[in-house]
């Protein structure tokens, strides 16, 4: 009776999300016509995956277009976030210094921030990839000064008394300890870029899935915006996971603490 069990338990923490999911769209699938709603006011998941199905090359063409905005707002934040949080970590006054606007900034609406950036930057790629970027950055600089206090200080001191440099102690203890934080920024940053880049198109822009749910509104087209929110939501899915995948071929893996 208890192997039956032990059998069981990886086979459901396996498939448990899918049938979770399962579950829900079902269920979804049934109450619709059963409630008497009609697909304008919510269409079936059937009638949202034969429409994604027939529309394919048109949210496919939009796909790109959000694609390449949320993964260019992504490696700016990247690129400035990772810098910032080592000069905060290493330096005291800095840190008092930067603080108070990385929080003043981040409070800040960025569907306020939008309507400026367009003014400025105008109607092309760059407010977009901007708004991507200032929605993202923030959660990477957090995640990643986080990881790099979260060494214990016993072990630096262990390896500076064997001889190692401050440069060889951050490659070899203070980053390995870290990514496993820094990750977890990059999950939530690359979520958040997605949002950013969404809502750019929703101020202006001539293509992308935000766009694309535009037009849908103004047709009345339930389903093609059922469609294009799916499509957005499949692109976040599919970045988190390479992220994932990433993280877990290049740090170690943590035991839970269950």
């Amino acid at each position: 009776m208890s192997s039956k069990k032990k059998s069981r338990g990886p086979w459901l923490e396996r498939y448990s999300a899918l049938i979770l999911a399962v579950v829900l769209l079902g269920a979804w699938q049934v109450l619709v016509p059963w409630s008497g709603l009609s697909e304008f006011v919510l269409p079936t998941p059937l009638a949202i995956a034969k429409r994604i199905v027939n529309e394919l090359p048109l949210l496919a063409s939009h796909a790109y277009v959000t694609l390449f905005e949320v993964v260019a707002g992504f490696a700016m934040g990247v690129l400035v976030g990772i810098p910032l949080a080592l000069a905060i970590f290493y330096s005291r006054a800095f840190e008092r210094a930067i603080y108070p606007i990385l929080v003043a900034l981040q409070t800040v609406p960025k569907v306020a921030l939008a309507p400026l950036l367009v003014l400025y930057l105008g109607y092309g790629w760059a407010p977009k990839i901007t708004l991507a970027f200032l929605i993202s950055f923030f959660p990477i600089v957090i995640s990643t000064v986080v990881g790099l206090q979260s060494l214990d200080k016993n072990l630096v001191n262990l390896v500076r008394s064997m001889g190692a440099s401050e440069w060889q102690t951050f490659f070899k203890v203070r980053l390995p300890a870290a990514l496993p934080n820094i990750f977890g920024g990059f999950k939530v940053a690359v979520s958040l870029a997605v949002i950013g880049a969404v809502i750019g198109e929703y101020v202006a822009a001539e293509r992308g899935l935000g766009y694309l749910q535009l037009q849908a509104n103004s047709l009345f087209d339930t389903t093609l915006n059922f469609a294009t929110v799916v499509t957005i939501s499949g692109l976040g899915v599919m970045l988190y996971f390479i992220i994932d995948t990433i993280e877990a071929r290049v740090t170690y893996k943590r035991d839970a603490a269950k």
